[in-house]
């Protein structure tokens, strides 16, 4: 029999993933759409073209006042503000591996990681003891430049709160060609179904252990079902840099898109303490 604790974690499971599916759904009525729009402006204006195949952010950025101003006609210019800086100069790297890499971190010894990005750095304490595969697997990205320039695709601001990055595709489905194990599930941070601010999780296509480079961020306490492996806590300055992102919005007007701020981890560095 279903206990009513098991019902309510997989309601909050399942209000996850509609979310997910409504923000895949939107973002290939986007391509769509932006694809036509591409095509007719190239016929006009050949520099279009050329600003629409070079620069995916800022397409993203246009399209997305468009929506919201649809969506809600009261709202106001500044709210689509970008409050970011220009991403360092670099591209992505295309990297993958067959296999999760070997533990080598220290288990007993505490790590930090700094997310150095476009709109300020994020410093995270890491629960190495706790998630030592996970830590390990971010030591091991970090070091090989896995997140340089990699844009933060994600910003959901109703009914959770979270900004989700580590997806080098910026597409919400890119991963390091391997799978980490859920670990932590248990941790006494987590009360009554709730990731508290300032918790760092892994995300995941909603089954065991299919964790690889995605992560979000919590800016505000957020109903999830415990099935996030919590590895990592915000510090109070990184906080500041999470809900500057989270003011700007994000570009559907729905509550689950790309954010408008342009957030992108210039830098990724995993440090022993």
């Amino acid at each position: 029999m279903v206990t009513q604790e098991q019902r309510k974690r997989q309601l909050a499971r399942e209000k996850f993933l509609r979310q997910q599916q409504r923000r895949t759904a939107s973002r290939r009525k986007a391509r769509v759409r932006n694809s036509v729009i591409a095509s007719v402006l190239g016929v006009i204006v050949i520099g279009s073209l050329t600003l629409y195949t070079t620069g995916v952010l800022k397409d993203d950025k246009d399209d997305k006042s468009n929506t919201s101003a649809e969506a809600s006609p009261d709202a106001s210019p500044s709210a689509a503000k970008d409050p970011c800086e220009k991403a360092a100069a670099g591209k992505v790297e295309k990297l993958s591996w067959k296999k999760e890499p070997a533990v080598t971190i220290d288990k007993s010894a505490d790590y930090t990681m700094k997310l150095a990005t476009t709109c300020g750095d994020i410093d995270i304490a890491l629960k190495t003891a706790a998630a030592p595969h996970t830590v390990n697997s971010f030591d091991f990205l970090a070091g090989k430049g896995y997140f340089d320039h990699t844009k933060c695709h994600r910003l959901t601001t109703n009914g959770i709160y979270v900004l989700q990055c580590g997806d080098p595709t910026g597409s919400g489905s890119g991963g390091p060609g391997y799978t980490i194990p859920d670990e932590n599930l248990k941790d006494k941070s987590l009360k009554d179904n709730v990731y508290p601010a300032g918790t760092v999780a892994m995300a995941n296509t909603g089954q065991a252990h299919t964790g690889g480079s995605q992560f979000f961020l919590v800016y505000q306490d957020s109903s999830l079902p415990p099935s996030y492996t919590p590895f990592g806590t915000v510090s109070a300055e990184g906080m500041k840099v999470l809900k500057k992102i989270a003011a700007a919005g994000e570009n559907t007007g729905a509550g689950d898109g790309a954010p408008n701020a342009t957030v992108v981890i210039n830098k990724a560095t995993v440090t022993k303490s």
